[in-house]
């Protein structure tokens, strides 16, 4: 075996702190895509560890030994960053805007009827758990399906349409009341065939 020395004493671990927005330390933050959103989490749940990496000084210290042109590419970059934050918040917002919910009540038999949800992971909902919560709620069964077309949707069984969407405006508040939509589908009838 190699002669390698062991400290003596148990072996210590390191406390490391993970950034509660981009999952990554928070001296990588700035490689993410989230860097504002990573920096007010910061400031807001950790304002030392923000002193130390984000302040005026901290800034002015880590861009002092660079050459100036080094400065002006880094400030370019850090602009340029800052401006595709910017655009990609704007474009989640509007895309936020224009998203719909919509729940169907789909006519499966004479009496029986399966309500369908569509929209709701534009609103960042994890569908699994939404599905068990109307489970749960409505004491029906609840799943995610795909959608041919792409997406998904959650399936709940029975004609709980109206009372979903009370819940989802009751349990789920960043989902705007005038951004849900309740739409009846019944099956087409076959046409009797012509004598």
């Amino acid at each position: 075996m190699a002669d390698v020395e062991q400290p003596e004493g148990e072996p210590q671990g390191r406390n490391v702190l993970y950034c509660g927005v981009c999952t990554l330390p928070p001296e990588y933050c700035e490689y993410g895509g989230t860097v504002k959103k990573c920096q007010e989490w910061l400031q807001k749940n950790h304002p030392e560890i923000y002193d130390r990496l984000w302040s005026a000084e901290a800034l002015e210290a880590a861009t002092a030994s660079l050459s100036v042109e080094a400065q002006k590419r880094a400030e370019k970059d850090a602009h340029k960053k800052t401006v595709k934050a910017e655009a990609a918040e704007a474009k989640q917002a509007e895309k936020l805007a224009k998203s719909m919910i919509t729940i169907k009540r789909i006519e499966r038999n004479k009496k029986k009827f399966v309500t369908a949800v569509i929209g709701l992971e534009a609103f960042g909902l994890d569908l699994k758990k939404v599905a068990k919560d109307f489970g749960k709620k409505f004491a029906t069964g609840s799943s995610v399906t795909r959608l041919p077309g792409g997406g998904e949707e959650i399936q709940v069984q029975g004609d709980v349409s109206p009372e979903i969407e009370e819940f989802l405006l009751e349990k789920y508040k960043d989902i705007p009341e005038d951004h849900i939509e309740l739409v009846e589908d019944k099956k087409k009838k076959k046409a009797a065939a012509p004598p």
